[in-house]
């Protein structure tokens, strides 16, 4: 008698991603975006089969896509079984429920994708109350497409309401009491970490910042000898992690806070306040920029942004250009008369551009340690002349 195997292996989703080329978002910069999303599924788990973009003068306020897209793309998931389409702008209600009854598979925009990954992601209790929160925030105007299925028992006179609007009003007032009772949670946890951060004493703190993946936690790893989980994946840490540093004599608290990213949710930065309340109250910054990403000048300047919306603009910071080991150029022919392009700058060009531009900033590479010295030299010296002028009688400490 022989006996089958049933298999349990896990079949990831496949999916497609879907961009619209517009005045404001132009034919580089939408492929830039979907490359991320590309790499926000590939965190999530999900397979990428195809890509669609479509040129719009404006999206569409019923479908966000012109409807002739609309039927391509419907005939490939037909002939190809896909399991999802992901759009890299935030969708209305109203959006989502047309193209799912369209298409009839589930529908992602880059918001919810961001909201399942910090789900998977999410650790610690503290964490995980708050991307409840942010994920509630977002589901609560987005429920009436869950009970479509219910309007055609809607009936009697005009003043009567069908089951399916009394179960959104039910399910509305639910969402709606459960937010209130997280942020009443989260005003408490706030209020402890606000505690526990006065209880650090006066030392000098330090903040690293930067875009999602570029290596901050592997940096962390090194200058205080800890074990931060560090993962090449995109917010592989959502939890703020404090450690005490001592660089020859010299304390100092180094926190590693949560990646920023391009269009990063509204509710994600409210529900992620006290964990971007170490950046505000840190009295240094590190910036970590992945020089080896060709997109790292915008990314640089989104995380400049985020930081000045946060109220920390004008905090003392030190650019620390990362994962040196991993940049490449492209050499211009000597014959070639034309100006370079980003991809032609070496990293010398790069280095003397950015010395110029900003005196404190250096360039590593956290995961094979190459000038960690000199960068502990550097932030040594940053906070040891924060440390003189806030303990000017200490200074037999260094």
């Amino acid at each position: 008698m022989t006996t089958q195997t049933i298999s349990t292996a896990y079949e990831p989703e496949r999916a497609l991603l879907i961009g619209v080329i517009t005045q404001e978002q132009s034919e580089e910069h939408v492929a830039e975006y979907l490359d991320e999303l590309a790499f926000l599924a590939d965190t999530a788990g999900i397979v990428i089969d195809k890509i669609f973009t479509q040129k719009l003068t404006q999206t569409h306020s019923t479908t966000f896509i012109g409807s002739g897209k609309i039927e391509e793309i419907k005939h490939y998931i037909d002939e190809h079984n896909i399991d999802v389409a992901i759009f890299d702008d935030e969708l209305s209600p109203r959006q989502i429920r047309n193209i799912e009854k369209e298409f009839n598979i589930r529908i992602l925009d880059r918001t919810s994708l961001i909201l399942s990954i910090f789900a998977q992601r999410a650790q610690t209790s503290y964490a995980k109350t708050q991307v409840e929160l942010a994920q509630l925030q977002y589901m609560l105007p987005r429920l009436s497409r869950m009970w479509t299925h219910l309007d055609r028992q809607r009936g009697g006179g005009t003043n009567s309401r069908g089951m399916g609007e009394k179960q959104i009003e039910a399910d509305k007032r639910i969402i709606q009491n459960r937010i209130a009772l997280l942020k009443e949670e989260l005003k408490t946890i706030d209020k402890q970490m606000a505690t526990q951060r006065k209880n650090r004493g006066q030392m000098i703190r330090v903040a690293l910042v930067g875009y999602t993946n570029v290596g901050k936690s592997t940096l962390m790893n090194v200058i205080s000898k800890s074990e931060v989980f560090a993962e090449n994946k995109l917010f592989a840490t959502l939890d703020t992690t404090v450690r005490k540093v001592v660089i020859d004599n010299l304390p100092f608290l180094l926190s590693d806070t949560v990646g920023f990213i391009r269009k990063l949710p509204t509710h994600l930065i409210e529900s992620f306040k006290s964990t971007l309340d170490e950046v505000r109250e840190a009295d240094l910054l590190l910036h970590v920029v992945d020089i080896s990403h060709k997109n790292f000048e915008e990314h640089l300047h989104v995380v400049q942004q985020t930081i000045s919306d946060l109220g920390a603009g004008d905090k003392p910071t030190i650019l620390v250009f990362n994962k040196i080991d991993a940049f490449t150029c492209v050499p211009k022919d000597e014959d070639d008369l034309t100006p370079k392009l980003p991809e032609n700058y070496s990293l010398a060009d790069l280095e003397n551009m950015y010395f110029a531009k900003q005196q404190e900033c250096i360039f590593i590479s956290a995961r094979e340690k190459t000038n960690i010295e000199e960068f502990k030299t550097l932030v040594y010296n940053k906070v040891k002349e924060m440390h003189a002028i806030r303990y000017p009688y200490n200074n037999f400490l260094y």
